[in-house]
């Protein structure tokens, strides 16, 4: 398909198609038929990008820590926050924690067992239903 044609369908300029597709290119030296982009490859180096900016995978000795920390029965909130007080080189917020946990690579490790709640996926925050009945009725009312 040509790239203005996916650039129409996506809704995106074609200078943005044409950038993804050079910094995706999948370049193979022995066997250049195969130069192309693959979403495969493209997915792949996707991957290998986000790990190298995750701190749970690019330090295994803070890994090792936390995972250490929550067998002893601490949450992730106790982790970080220790961490903090003793002012360690490399620190974890709660949330990069709670994020690794239910992350694949944490999940492939059941690390989410040694949480609080031993829950596979994270629960969401807030909700956004319907309000209280009774809200609802005087807000309602006329004036």
């Amino acid at each position: 398909m040509p790239v203005p044609e996916i650039a129409e369908r996506l809704g995106r300029a074609s200078s943005t198609i044409y950038r993804e597709l050079k910094r995706k290119f999948f370049d193979d030296k022995e066997l250049p038929e195969l130069n192309a982009y693959h979403a495969v490859a493209a997915q792949e180096m996707y991957e290998q990008r986000r790990a190298v900016q995750r701190k749970m995978i690019v330090h295994p000795e803070l890994k090792e820590a936390v995972e250490d920390r929550l067998k002893a029965g601490w949450s992730p909130e106790q982790i970080a926050g220790r961490m903090r007080l003793e002012r360690h080189p490399v620190r974890v917020s709660h949330e990069t924690i709670y994020r690794f946990t239910y992350s694949k690579d944490g999940r492939e490790e059941q690390f989410y067992r040694h949480l609080p709640e031993h829950r596979k996926r994270r629960r969401p925050r807030g909700h956004r239903g319907v309000p209280c009945p009774i809200l609802r009725a005087v807000a309602t009312v006329p004036q």
